[in-house]
């Protein structure tokens, strides 16, 4: 066929395939150094080292730096080896600060802006020599840097976002192991007060039998068994406390709180910083008594928080109920949400340096992951949760909590516990 000028059947026998003419000692050096790099930071480290970014950083430099050399021997942007180019940066985006990736990129477009016009023939066979116009190695170029632009911004984005999900469900597994530790404890806490119930009755039982009979000479005797009869009363008040815990058939006192200590509770941490925190309530008599739930404690004390940060002076907190709904409203007065990121607020991944209101001045701030998990912990507890603006002229940001009255509400606790388990003493302290 005309003008092919493919070897002849003994090439066959030459060491390469092609047999194609390159400077086989250059390269050859440029990949034994990279060889011996390799081995060398193989054995002089441990297994268990890992490089820093700056590291790993440099180690990627050194590798465009390689592959320039390469090509630079081989044909420059115009040999289709040149794509490689993409994979250091695609690297350091996933893997590296933003800043570094970026150098990464100028190196890499230095690289192939030099081997666009500075190179040694693209290796072919003999007697043929293969000349791409400048437009075309352009081209080339071009290709390239958009190429590493877009590959390095998108798996920058997916990884910033997969990042930043997997930090959220890590701090909401922990705020929910803490809640479940606390119930856990509950729990341990009612047992053992219905384990120590019986003992501590038959110490009561004994001791006023044996203040019945202290004689009358023995005053001092007299006084220790009335302590000791106080102290048994004591406990067996603090036990009663313990017992309604564990039960979910019955209100415990240190389990339960009213509509205003909720609230309360929620707002004093935060009365100090300069902003006024109004409460207002609103229903009928019959304020419902919640459970008290570290859940809701935790993901309405970060919603109140929040108002407090971007408030200008006023934070409103508004706590309705009725019989069938309980309906908790937080305003501040302050910028509100950006319109456009409205819709995606509680997802881990909003950063709030340029969508969410205005930026904090603390470290890490503005990454959505407070609200994020306020809003799974009050969805958990059977919460519906809505975010929006304050109608004009107000500025500011509005967030609304609702729950069917049913979800929260608990029935008082009962009466004495104690009783069965005195009866059931009684006869033991008599025999």
């Amino acid at each position: 066929m005309a003008g092919d000028h493919r070897p002849d059947h003994s090439d066959a026998r030459d060491l390469f395939y092609f047999n194609f003419d390159f400077p086989i000692g250059l390269s050859f050096i440029a990949i034994a150094t990279s060889a011996c790099l390799n081995v060398a930071l193989r054995l002089g480290t441990p297994r268990t080292f890992r490089l820093d970014d700056s590291e790993a950083a440099l180690l990627l430099s050194y590798d465009i730096l390689q592959l320039s050399a390469l090509l630079y021997l081989t044909g420059g942007v115009a040999n289709p080896f040149a794509m490689l180019f993409l994979a250091p940066v695609m690297i350091s985006a996933v893997s590296l600060p933003r800043k570094l990736t970026i150098l990464l990129g100028l190196l890499m477009i230095a690289a192939a802006t030099i081997l666009t016009v500075e190179f040694l023939p693209l290796p072919w066979y003999e007697g043929v020599q293969l000349h791409f116009p400048l437009l075309y190695r352009t081209g080339v170029w071009t290709s390239l840097v958009l190429s590493a632009a877009f590959v390095g911004l998108y798996a920058a984005r997916v990884s910033d976002e997969a990042r930043l999900l997997s930090t959220a469900l890590a701090a909401t597994e922990l705020v929910l192991e803490r809640e479940q530790h606390l119930s856990a404890l509950d729990g341990l806490a009612a047992a053992a007060a219905h384990e120590l119930g019986t003992p501590l009755a038959t110490i009561a039982l004994v001791t006023k039998e044996l203040q019945k009979s202290v004689p009358e000479n023995a005053p001092a005797l007299a006084d220790d068994l009335a302590l000791l009869a106080q102290e048994a009363l004591r406990c067996r008040e603090i036990l009663r406390k313990l017992v309604s815990l564990g039960s979910e058939d019955t209100g415990g006192l240190l389990d339960q709180h009213s509509m205003e200590t909720l609230i309360q509770e929620v707002v004093e941490p935060h009365r100090a910083f300069g902003v006024d925190v109004e409460v207002v309530k609103s229903g009928p008599p019959d304020e419902p008594a919640f459970m008290r739930n570290p859940a809701i404690v935790y993901g309405l004390g970060n919603l109140v928080e929040n108002a407090v940060d971007f408030a200008h002076s006023k934070v409103r907190i508004e706590a309705s109920w009725s019989r069938n709904l309980v309906v908790v409203v937080i305003e501040d007065d302050g910028p509100g949400f950006s319109q456009h990121i409205l819709n995606r607020l509680g997802d881990p991944y909003v950063s709030g340096r340029s969508t969410i209101r205005r930026t904090k001045t603390e470290p890490g701030a503005g990454l959505g992951l407070g609200l994020f998990i306020a809003k799974t912990l009050l969805e958990r507890s059977g919460a519906t949760v809505t975010t929006a603006n304050v109608p004009p002229p107000k500025t500011g940001a509005k967030v609304t909590i609702v729950w069917p009255r049913s979800a929260l509400e608990r029935n008082a606790a009962p009466a004495d516990a104690w009783a069965g388990e005195e009866q059931t003493a009684s006869p033991d302290a008599q025999q």
